[in-house]
C-alpha cells in the first residue's frame, strides 16, 4: 500500500510539473492525475483499504468551446483576408482615407494626395480653362500637354497596380493552399501517432493538442467540419468533400482558373471545385471578385468615358496653324491611356479654336474644361470628379466593414480565448499548491514504509 501511495504521489508531481514546464505552451490543455482507491480487501470486521492508484490523466478541456474557437477562427482568417487586400488596393490608387492616415485607417471618407487621379483630373480641366483663357499661349498649351501626360500616367499606373494586385491576390490564394496541404497531411499523421499512443493505454494529450491546434490553424485559412472517427483519429471535411479520413489524406486542394485568371479552389484528386464559406483563402477571393473587380471596372469605365469625351469635343476643333480631327488622347482604358503623340510634339497643334480662321477662338478649350461640371451618363450621370470621389469611398466603405469585422472577431477572439484559459490553462498558483500537496503525501507515504519497515523489525526482534 505505502509503495503505491509513493507512486501514485510521483505520478502527481510528474504531471504538475508538466504543466508547470507547459505555461507558455500555446495551445497546452492542463493535464490532471485521476486517483481512485485501489481495491479493497475483505476481513471479518469489514471491507479493509489498500491505498490509491493513479488510473488515468486527464485534459481539462471543453469540446464544445474548441468548436466555437475554430469557428471563429475561420471567420476572423476571412475578415483577416479581406482587410489585407483592401488595404493593399487603396495603396495601389495612391489615395489616402480620412485626412491622410495610413492604409489600416477605419473610415469611409476620402482625401487626396498631390499625385492621386483626383487632383490629377482637377488639374485636367484647369488646364483646360487656362488654354480657354488664352487660347494663343504656347505655354498654356504645353502646361496642358504635361498635366495631360501625368494623369495619363497616373491612371496608367493605377491600371497596372491594380493588375499587379489582382495577381498577387492570386498567388496569396496559391500559397494558402500549399499550406492547407500541408495542415491536412500533419492531421492524417498526428491521427496515427495518436492512434499508436493510446494503443498502449491512456491518452496522447500532448498530441491531441497538437493536432487541435492544426485544426485551428486550417481553419483560419478554410471554414473546416470535423467529425470523430476510428481510434481517436479525426476526420475533416471541406466544402462537403472529405480531406481527411482516419490515418490517410482523402483529396487535396488545388486552385484553378475560373476564367480571366481569376483562381478559385477545388480537389486536387476528384477536381470538385469548393464552395468556402469562411477563412482567409475565402476572405481574399471576395475581395478580389467584389471590391478590387467593382473598383477596376470604375477606373477603367472612368479613364474610358475621359478619352470619349475629350476627343469627341477636340477632334472636330482647329489648331493654331488650322489642322482638325486629331485627338487628344489615345488608348481605350486606364492602362493604355495616352497623350496623342503629335500634339506632344507640338502643342501648337492643340485644337482650341472652333474656327480654321479664328485662331483666336476658345470654344473648343472652353467645352472641354466645361466637361468637369459635366454630368456623364456612362459614369451613372456623375461628374468626372464625383464619379472618381464615389469610387475611391466605395473602397473606403469597404475597408471600414473590414476593420470593424477584423476588431469585432478579435474581441470575440479574446473573449474565447480567456474562456479557454479558465478551462484549460495553467494557473500557477494552482500548479504550485498540487505540488506541494502531492510532495506532502509523498512525504507521509515514505513515513508509512518507515513505520512498517520499524514494525517489521520489532516482530522481528521478537522472534529472536
Amino acid at each position: 500500500m505505502a509503495a503505491r501511495s509513493l507512486q501514485t504521489q510521483q505520478t502527481g508531481v510528474e504531471v504538475s510539473g508538466h504543466n508547470l514546464a507547459n505555461v507558455n505552451t500555446a495551445g497546452y490543455s492542463r493535464q490532471r492525475v485521476d486517483i481512485q482507491t485501489s481495491p479493497f480487501i475483505p476481513t471479518s470486521i469489514g471491507a479493509e483499504g489498500t491505498g490509491a492508484n493513479a488510473v488515468s490523466i486527464q485534459q481539462l478541456i471543453s469540446a464544445g468551446l474548441n468548436g466555437q474557437i475554430q469557428r471563429q477562427f475561420s471567420s476572423g482568417g476571412y475578415w483577416e483576408g479581406q482587410q489585407s487586400a483592401l488595404q493593399n488596393t487603396q495603396n495601389a490608387l495612391n489615395e489616402f482615407l480620412n485626412g491622410g492616415t495610413s492604409a489600416s485607417s477605419s473610415t469611409s471618407t476620402t482625401s487626396t494626395t498631390s499625385t492621386g487621379l483626383a487632383t490629377q483630373l482637377s488639374g485636367l480641366f484647369t488646364a483646360f480653362q487656362s488654354v480657354a483663357t488664352s487660347p494663343g499661349s504656347i505655354s498654356a498649351r504645353q502646361a496642358l500637354i504635361g498635366q495631360a501626360q501625368s494623369l495619363a500616367t497616373t491612371f496608367n499606373q493605377v491600371g497596372t497596380q491594380l493588375n499587379t494586385q489582382r495577381t498577387s491576390l492570386n498567388s496569396s490564394i496559391t500559397d494558402d493552399v500549399g499550406s492547407a496541404n500541408n495542415l491536412l497531411a500533419s492531421i492524417a499523421s498526428l491521427n496515427k501517432q495518436i492512434a499508436d499512443a493510446e494503443f498502449r493505454g491512456g491518452t496522447a494529450n500532448d498530441l491531441r493538442d497538437a493536432r487541435e491546434q492544426v485544426l485551428g490553424n486550417l481553419s483560419k485559412l478554410s471554414n473546416i467540419t470535423t467529425s470523430t472517427g476510428v481510434n481517436g483519429s479525426v476526420d475533416v471535411n471541406i466544402g462537403g468533400q472529405s480531406l481527411v479520413s482516419g490515418y490517410k489524406v482523402m483529396d487535396t486542394l488545388q486552385t484553378y482558373d475560373a476564367g480571366g485568371g481569376n483562381l478559385l479552389v477545388q480537389t486536387a484528386t476528384g477536381g470538385v471545385p469548393l464552395t468556402l464559406t469562411g477563412g482567409s483563402m475565402q476572405g481574399t477571393i471576395d475581395a478580389r471578385d467584389g471590391t478590387l473587380a467593382t473598383l477596376q471596372n470604375s477606373i477603367n469605365t472612368l479613364a474610358a468615358t475621359l478619352i470619349t469625351q475629350v476627343n469627341a469635343i477636340h477632334s472636330p476643333g482647329f489648331g493654331l496653324n488650322g489642322t482638325t480631327g486629331a485627338d487628344f488622347f489615345s488608348g481605350t482604358d486606364a492602362a493604355s491611356m495616352s497623350v496623342n503623340q503629335s500634339l506632344v510634339d507640338n502643342p501648337s497643334l492643340i485644337q482650341a479654336s472652333g474656327s480654321a480662321t479664328a485662331s483666336g477662338d476658345n470654344s473648343v478649350a472652353l467645352s472641354l474644361a466645361q466637361l468637369a461640371s459635366a454630368s456623364q451618363s456612362a459614369l451613372n450621370n456623375q461628374t468626372f470628379g464625383n464619379s472618381y470621389t464615389q469610387t475611391v469611398a466605395d473602397l473606403g466603405n469597404a475597408l471600414y466593414d473590414a476593420n470593424n469585422q477584423v476588431a469585432n472577431q478579435t474581441a470575440v477572439a479574446k473573449m474565447l480565448s480567456t474562456q479557454r484559459s479558465s478551462v484549460s490553462g495553467v494557473n500557477l498558483d494552482e500548479e504550485m499548491t498540487n505540488l506541494m500537496s502531492y510532495q506532502q503525501a509523498y512525504a507521509a507515504s515514505a513515513e508509512l514504509v518507515k513505520t512498517v519497515n520499524q514494525m517489521l523489525q520489532t516482530l522481528l526482534a521478537l522472534k529472536n
